[in-house]
């Protein structure tokens, strides 16, 4: 079960949530400016906006493996120019109610901002491919943190969950709060490519027989590991951690979820070579109990009526302002 902080609800309308936002007044221009994507009440959102908002959006879709063929490219275009809007719509609402930010707040998140890249260098690097300067960030920060504010006054007081509600979740969700079975295990890796002739796999298996052999003398697993083995987790003692079905090839899950806490496998051969696998525990599928996802889970649903709410707010916002959009 994953939650977000209360502080990160505004960033459901910034970078990741596309929902569905109520629709809005299109332009009669037939032939449309190619500098505007939309307007909110006279304030211009630029195609370069909307450009750049589309390359964070496309870039997180193709690290997790999802590329958008163009049916839905022009899906994700049009919500993303939605939620543009709304962020405008939010903003100049903030301004009317005489929201101020001040520059100590903008800097401070500036500096969390710059803490996540290793240095100065890597952070200009980022804004360079964003087609961004630091100035510009500090001016996209200070909009953010007044429509955090925003929010913070308007939206989420309204919104409360009970413990009814959460316990409804709870139990109306059952698979949610399940945790599969489990096991932790540390390895012994030598490397041989399964295309290796004869001669290369000889060499590895009589690698692997000497391991065996040292740990059925009493020999210690993890400091084997540590000498002999050629995996990234030789130097922590060969330790896995805890891993589920589907998270290590299929080999390699079969041998260590058929054996028990304490047992070593003969030669396992995956295609990465031969590993030696001592399973060190090993837990049954169970049921996360209810006391202990409680608070979180208060917290998930909290957020999920916040975005409602939001999306209400901004219908409202949206019936009494002159927004066109000039992107079809």
């Amino acid at each position: 079960m994953h939650t977000k902080r209360a502080s990160s609800f505004v960033l459901l309308l910034f970078f990741m949530a596309l929902t569905t936002l109520p629709s809005v007044i299109w332009a009669e221009e037939t032939q449309p400016p190619t500098d505007k994507a939309a307007t909110v009440n006279g304030t211009v959102i630029t195609q370069a906006e909307l450009d750049d908002q589309m390359k964070i959006v496309i870039d997180r879709l193709r690290g997790s493996g999802r590329l958008p063929d163009v049916t839905q490219l022009d899906q994700i275009r049009s919500q993303v120019l939605e939620n543009l809007i709304a962020r405008e719509l939010l903003y100049q609402e903030s301004q009317k109610k005489g929201i101020k930010i001040s520059q100590e707040a903008v800097n401070e998140q500036l500096i969390s901002l710059k803490a996540q890249f290793p240095n100065e260098v890597e952070f200009n690097n980022a804004l360079t491919r964003m087609n961004l300067t630091e100035a510009s960030i500090k001016e996209k920060l200070e909009r953010d943190l007044a429509l955090k504010k925003l929010i913070e006054d308007e939206v989420a007081p309204k919104v409360t969950v009970s413990d009814s509600d959460i316990r409804a979740f709870y139990e109306g969700n059952p698979e949610t709060f399940k945790q599969p079975e489990r096991v932790k295990a540390s390895h012994i890796l030598i490397k041989v490519d399964p295309q290796a002739d004869a001669s290369q796999k000889a060499k590895a298996q009589k690698k692997i027989d000497l391991v065996q052999a040292k740990l059925q003398k009493g020999e210690d697993f993890g400091a084997l590991a540590k000498e002999y083995s050629e995996g990234p987790t030789g130097p922590k003692g060969g330790d896995l951690g805890y891993f589920t079905r589907g998270q290590m090839v299929k080999p390699f899950e079969e041998a260590a979820f058929a054996m028990k806490p304490g047992e070593v496998s003969g030669m396992v051969e995956t295609r990465f070579g031969y590993h030696l696998i001592k399973v060190t525990d090993k837990s049954a599928e169970t049921t996360v109990p209810y006391e202990d996802v409680k608070e979180r889970l208060g917290e998930f649903l909290k957020q999920k009526k916040i975005q409602e709410e939001i999306n209400v707010y901004v219908k409202r916002l949206e019936e009494k302002s002159k927004i066109e959009k000039f992107v079809q």
